[in-house]
C-alpha cells in the first residue's frame, strides 16, 4: 500500500493515520522525497481501503502488490520526466541522445566531444572518470581532475554530464560537478551506494546488472527512491548470457515491460550490449522502436585508439550518423499507435 500524503499535513493528522494503518495489520515506512511524502503499508492481511482513504491528510492511496511499491505504474501512472535544467530532459514521449567516450582521457578529447556533439544537437555526454576494469592494470580513469575538466567545458558548452559513480566516499566530492549519476552494472546491488544515492538531490540512472532480472533492476531503483530520491533513470545495458557471439545479450523484451511496470524512463545501451561496433547502430534503433525512452552510446574520435573499450564505440562520423537515424526513427515510432 502507497499512501500519498498531502503537503503540510499536520502532526496529529498523520499521527491518526499511522494508526489506522497500524489497526489493519499493516507495517509503516516513511518515506521522504524532493517531490512528497509518502507512508508505504507492508501487509498481508486484506482489508476495505475506504476505512483509511477518508482520513483526513491523504492526497492519494493505493494497493500495490508489486515488491517494488514506488517505482511502479500501479500507483503512479503518468511517468516520471526527469528535468535536468536548461530545457534538457529525459521523458516518456521524448528521445533522449547520449553519447561520448567511454573513458575521459584527456582535456583535448573533451574538448573535441564537445564539439562533435553539439554539431549534432546532442546535449548530453557520457564519460567514465571512475572505471571499473576487469583488470586492475587497465586505465581505471583520470578521476577528479579529469571531472573538473569536463565540467568546465561541458557548463560552457551548455551539456549536462553523465557519469558513473563507484563507492559512497564519491558521491560528495563528485556532486557538484555531475548532471546524472550512473549506477553501473557491477554495482546494481551495491545497497550501501543505492541508499546513499536516495539521500541526494540529482538524477541517478541505474544500470541492469551483468546477470539481473528486471525485478532486481526495479528493486535497486527502489532503494534509491525509498530513501529520497525519485529523479531515476533505468538502463537496459545487456546482460550475460551463454552466447558467445557479442559481449553480451541485449534484451530488448526489457523495454516494453519495464515501461508497462514503472513510471520511471528506460534508456538502452547497445554499446555494451552487443558490445560489437558494427552493430551498434542496428541495436540503438531496435532499442528505440522496442519503446526506448532515450539511447546512450559510445563515441570517440579514434576508437581503435580509445584507453578503454573501443571496439564498441563509434567513430565521429558514425555518431553522427547515428544521432540523426535515432532522431528519424523515433519520428516513425510516434506514428504508429501501440507505441
Amino acid at each position: 500500500m502507497i499512501i500519498q500524503l498531502q503537503p503540510g499535513i499536520s502532526a496529529r493528522d498523520r499521527e491518526a493515520l499511522m494508526d489506522q494503518v497500524n489497526k489493519v495489520g499493516y507495517k509503516i515506512t516513511q518515506v521522504k522525497t524532493q517531490a512528497g511524502e509518502y507512508l508505504i503499508g507492508i501487509g498481508k492481511g486484506e482489508f476495505d481501503i475506504r476505512s483509511i482513504g477518508h482520513l483526513n491528510g491523504i492526497q492519494d492511496i493505493h494497493i500495490v502488490s508489486d515488491d517494488y511499491k514506488l517505482v511502479s505504474k500501479k500507483w503512479k501512472v503518468k511517468p516520471t520526466s526527469i528535468d535536468l535544467g536548461d530545457g534538457v530532459s529525459i521523458k516518456d514521449g521524448d528521445m533522449a541522445v547520449i553519447a561520448g567516450p567511454c573513458s575521459i582521457e584527456s582535456e583535448e578529447q573533451i574538448q573535441h566531444t564537445i564539439a562533435h556533439l553539439k554539431s549534432n544537437r546532442i546535449n548530453l555526454m557520457r564519460g567514465g572518470v571512475f572505471k571499473p576494469r576487469s583488470s586492475p592494470y587497465s586505465f581505471r580513469g583520470m578521476g577528479m581532475e579529469g571531472l573538473k575538466l569536463w565540467y568546465k567545458h561541458a557548463k560552457a558548452a551548455g551539456i549536462k554530464i553523465v557519469t558513473e559513480v563507484m563507492q559512497v566516499s564519491q558521491i560528495e566530492e563528485m556532486h557538484d560537478y555531475v548532471d546524472v549519476f550512473q549506477v553501473g552494472a557491477r554495482n546494481t546491488q551495491n545497497f550501501n551506494l543505492l541508499d546513499e544515492l536516495g539521500k541526494i538531490d540529482k538524477a541517478v540512472m541505474i544500470k541492469r546488472g551483468i546477470s539481473g532480472t528486471i525485478e532486481e533492476l526495479l528493486q535497486s531503483a527502489e532503494y534509491v527512491f525509498s530513501g529520497g530520491n525519485e529523479k531515476l533513470i533505468l538502463c537496459e545495458r545487456g546482460i550475460r548470457t551463454y552466447e558467445k557471439a557479442s559481449r553480451n545479450t541485449l534484451d530488448l523484451n526489457a523495454v516494453p515491460i519495464l515501461k508497462t511496470k514503472s513510471h520511471l524512463p528506460v534508456v538502452v545501451d547497445p554499446s555494451h550490449g552487443i558490445g560489437i561496433r558494427d552493430y551498434v547502430a542496428q541495436m540503438a534503433l531496435a532499442g528505440v522502436m522496442a519503446g526506448a525512452d532515450g539511447v546512450i552510446y559510445e563515441a570517440h574520435e579514434d576508437p581503435d585508439n580509445a584507453y578503454s573499450d573501443g571496439q564498441q564505440t563509434l567513430n565521429f562520423a558514425q555518431s553522427a550518423l547515428l544521432a540523426d537515424q535515432i532522431r528519424k526513427t523515433f519520428a516513425m515510432r510516434k506514428t504508429f499507435p501501440l507505441l
